[in-house]
């Protein structure tokens, strides 16, 4: 099965990324048009990105400042069951942040695009934490 990874700095301290991966705010000012959930380990998440694209998922990680992991239970084919993930190790300027997107069922179209769209999102992520900066969700894979 393929996997997505990818390892970046950000100049922000761990307990910033992980408020931007681990709650509805955070998340929706990044990667979706509204989330909804708890930063606890079991707890079902909403994350919607539009119409037709209410998806679910489930923390299946959640050690706060360090990692935090949702396990996707309803979203269409290729995503369910994955799992998306981060884990933050602190550094002299920052956070190393080790992104995954694990369990994909093969290397297909729908994939390589993901691929595309996560580093894309995570640079969104790295450039509002480091700079405030804010794209609206619509334009998100433009910038």
């Amino acid at each position: 099965m393929p996997d997505v990874t990818q390892d970046f700095p950000i100049a922000v301290p761990p307990e910033r990324v992980f408020a931007a991966i681990s709650t509805p705010d955070g998340l929706s000012r990044w990667w979706t048009k509204r989330a909804a959930g708890e930063a606890k380990a079991g707890s079902t998440w909403e994350l919607g990105f539009g119409p037709g694209y209410d998806w679910r998922a489930r923390v299946t990680r959640c050690d706060p400042d360090a990692s935090f992991e949702l396990q996707i239970v309803s979203a269409d084919a290729d995503w369910q069951g994955t799992r998306v993930g981060f884990e933050l190790t602190p550094t002299a300027t920052g956070t190393q942040v080790h992104f995954h997107h694990l369990g994909w069922p093969q290397g297909n179209e729908h994939y390589r695009i993901s691929c595309f769209c996560w580093a894309m999102y995570l640079r969104v992520m790295k450039r509002n934490l480091e700079h405030g900066e804010t794209v609206p969700y619509e334009l998100r894979l433009e910038v």
